[in-house]
């Protein structure tokens, strides 16, 4: 038995928008279990985001504290953000991000791993990329707005990290997944081994 996710569709009887946002949306769907019987799923329809674990030569990671409203806590995070384009190049939006929230370009880039955040009530998928050859970005930094002018940030080694993890001190989703699969890569095949930055994303395809 191979150990893979694969696609699937069950027949959806009915479905509806409850609600519309200015990024996300609300879905209702009538689903038809196995056993033939209907049931009503809801869930958040999401573009896709792309986060960038961005390890410097000294072997720390670039983080960004910031404020989520919604579990009202600072958090820890690594820079991210949102798909702003259907079909649009994840790395292209990867490297945006690192140079919008922390003015920072990088030479190496490679896909680290690939998530749905919360499967069961929301279709985000996050494809978390490694940059390395870190350098500071030319020209005028980006202007900040809301939550982002308030920023903090820090590099950190990559143990603190763990331990910081495992500890239950860090909770931001891209956080905790791209260090302890950054861990993994570097214990396995090497960094080197991870997949090319234009590696296929089939939960959002995308032309180079």
């Amino acid at each position: 038995m191979t150990i893979k996710d694969t696609p699937e569709e069950w027949e959806i009887r009915a479905t509806e928008t409850p609600f519309r946002g200015n990024k996300t949306s609300v879905r209702t769907d009538d689903v038809v279990m196995p056993d033939g019987s209907v049931v009503r799923r809801d869930y958040q329809v999401h573009p896709g985001s792309v986060a960038v674990l961005a390890l410097d030569d000294a072997g720390r990671v670039l983080l960004i504290r910031q404020y989520r409203h919604p579990v009202r806590q600072k958090l820890w995070e690594i820079p991210a953000g949102l798909l702003d384009v259907p079909g649009e190049n994840p790395l292209h939006a990867a490297q945006r991000e690192l140079y919008e929230e922390a003015h920072v370009k990088a030479e190496d880039w490679r896909v680290l791993t690939d998530v749905y955040t919360t499967p069961g009530g929301c279709d985000e998928a996050v494809r978390v990329f490694l940059a390395r050859n870190l350098a500071e970005a030319e020209g005028e930094r980006f202007a900040v707005e809301d939550e982002e002018t308030d920023l903090e940030y820090a590099r950190v080694p990559v143990d603190e990290l763990v331990r910081g993890v495992l500890a239950g001190e860090l909770h931001n989703n891209c956080l905790v997944v791209g260090v302890l699969s950054l861990v993994a890569a570097q214990n396995g095949d090497g960094l080197d081994a991870l997949r090319p930055a234009e590696a296929e994303w089939p939960a959002r395809p995308f032309e180079s």
